[in-house]
């Protein structure tokens, strides 16, 4: 053996010796972590109630009549006399966010034209699945809607 084929022999199983374990380990399965912000809660992990303080000036517009906003996926809405009001804020068709109408005391989808009633029903589709409804509370200047 010469010079030539001792170094290229050397070089050869230095190469093996790194990169077999490196293909062998590639192909067992690895554990990835899931994160919560993007798989979700876990279906049996219940939810807290959303709480919502009226005196602060982020949810003023909650004070008067047909004042709306959405809070964590959630639409609420001042519907004058019949109190508040808490739906689900995307469309049941396309995941649209919804708009509240307080002339018509509904919830409509710009995108599509779906329409949804003030209990979470549909009134005009595309959207043929109801929203999710959500109790509502007042207690002084803070609402809890339960999840």
């Amino acid at each position: 053996m010469n010079r030539r084929e001792l170094i290229q022999r050397v070089i050869l199983g230095t190469t093996t010796l790194i990169l077999v374990p490196t293909f062998l380990t590639s192909c067992e399965k690895e554990q990835i972590p899931v994160s919560d912000e993007i798989s979700g809660p876990k279906p049996d992990t219940p939810k807290s109630n959303l709480l919502i303080d009226l005196s602060l000036s982020d949810n003023s517009v909650l004070n008067a009549a047909g004042g709306s906003k959405v809070v964590e996926g959630i639409i609420i809405a001042n519907t004058g006399t019949n109190g508040f009001v808490a739906l689900s804020s995307a469309c049941t068709h396309q995941g649209t966010q919804l708009k509240y109408n307080s002339k018509s005391n509904s919830f409509e989808c710009f995108s599509h034209g779906s329409v949804f009633s003030a209990t979470g029903s549909v009134t005009t589709g595309p959207a043929s699945v109801p929203l999710q409804t959500y109790t509502v509370t007042r207690s002084g200047n803070i609402l809890t809607i339960v999840r």
